[in-house]
């Protein structure tokens, strides 16, 4: 990805090379920005936050890394923004001596750090539960979460109990509390199928790792253990098997499989890495080698990557309320989607937007025909999506270069 490309022109890359170069403009402001929008869209809502870490720039042994942290309604799985997010270098090293140090010299921090700032921009949720995979499968994680939140992690490490056995052990001699089927999707390598699981569960007390802690950590930590493995998977196919760690209670196989759905939910954050990499902004392919002008671009796309998730999860509809178009949108857009969609739209009931003005939706099918998708075949995807928005964005730029100004 190179800024000329980026700006369409000599102009357009002349200004966003003043952008990436503005002393004034950092990613922490941006992410402040996008945080702030999602805090009012979190107001009273229960919300699921989740965060990861994804390579952006390999070397060697190492390389540049960003980790995000985003927000979804629980209730339907919708992309309410942007949480936080946070860059980091990684390069190769001994292992040994890296374990040795306390939490806040790690790169697992980030985790704390995220749980941290979840709490503070969701606080106006009704509930916060904060998604990890095993990555972020840290102790200090547990023992030092925030308050107002709940935290549900896949299990990486074969813990030490305070009983003195240890956490696999205990979980393999568990009995299974129920069944359920689970449609896998298809992937690379792997077919679309439906694997029967069973789930288990019981409390769980993690005892203090021995090694370098903050003080005051106690001792062990009360968890719930949710384990759900797949029943006879086909031959030469690694079957589903989940060990799960949360701090919500589970009384039942009904909550217990509440988590399962939870944690499913995860995988949002990889479709939207997906969007900001490979199937959407290349940021891999970025040429510029200087770090703070390369940040602040990631970054910009970063927030541009959530807003085409948010438009990829909306084109349906969804359940009642409709998401407002303000989610991935500025309220002065709205009169240019619709006249996109009045020049979109034919004569027949199937030609029509069927979404009501003003929703992500309508936003989500104007955005989607620009992208080149007809309306008969398929469901538009985030290749489409982010061709629609990008034909969005060029007309603004053309509207301000010419001096036009949309009013809501």
């Amino acid at each position: 990805m190179r800024a000329r490309r980026l700006g369409g022109d000599r102009a357009g890359e002349i200004r966003i090379t003043r952008f990436l170069r503005n002393a004034s403009v950092t990613p922490g402001e941006m992410v402040s920005e996008a945080a702030r929008r999602t805090a009012e869209r979190c107001q009273g809502q229960e919300v699921l936050v989740i965060q990861d870490t994804t390579v952006v720039r390999s070397e060697g042994g190492g390389g540049d890394y960003l980790h995000a942290v985003l927000a979804l309604d629980a209730s339907d799985g919708a992309l309410l923004g942007l949480v936080d997010a946070s860059f980091l270098q990684r390069s190769s090293g001994h292992k040994a001596q890296r374990k040795a140090l306390p939490v806040e010299e790690k790169e697992s921090f980030r985790w704390l750090e995220g749980a941290e700032q979840a709490a503070s921009v969701c606080s106006g949720a009704r509930r916060i539960t904060i998604i990890a995979d095993r990555e972020g499968d840290i102790y200090e994680a547990f023992a030092l979460r925030p308050d107002n939140a709940d935290l549900l992690v896949r299990a990486a490490q074969d813990r030490s109990l305070e009983d003195g056995g240890r956490l696999f052990a205990e979980q393999g001699a568990l009995p299974p509390a129920g069944q359920a089927d689970l449609d896998l999707p298809g992937g690379p390598g792997r077919r679309k199928r439906t694997a029967k699981l069973e789930v288990r569960f019981a409390t769980m007390t993690l005892a203090r790792p021995n090694r370098r802690f903050r003080a005051g950590l106690p001792e062990g930590v009360e968890v719930q253990l949710v384990d759900v493995r797949e029943v006879s998977p086909p031959g030469g196919v690694q079957g589903v098997h989940w060990r799960l760690l949360t701090t919500q209670p589970v009384e039942d196989a009904a909550q217990a499989w509440a988590v399962v759905a939870c944690y499913r939910k995860r995988w949002a954050i990889e479709q939207m890495f997906r969007t900001l990499k490979t199937q959407g902004f290349d940021i891999e392919g970025l040429r510029i080698e200087e770090r703070q002008p390369r940040d602040k671009l990631i970054t910009a796309a970063l927030i541009a990557a959530v807003a085409i998730q948010q438009l990829v999860h909306a084109r349906d509809g969804g359940p009642s309320p409709l998401r407002p178009c303000s989610d991935a949108f500025e309220l002065g857009d709205i009169p240019l989607l619709e006249a996109f969609c009045a020049k979109l739209e034919g004569k027949t009931l199937r030609q029509k937007n069927p979404h009501p003005k003003g929703s992500l939706a309508y936003a989500a099918w104007v955005c989607a025909r620009l992208g080149g998708w007809t309306g008969y075949y398929g469901k538009p995807g985030p290749v489409v999506m982010l061709q629609g928005w990008l034909e969005i964005q060029a007309a603004k730029k053309s509207l301000h270069t010419l001096g036009f100004k949309l009013n809501v």
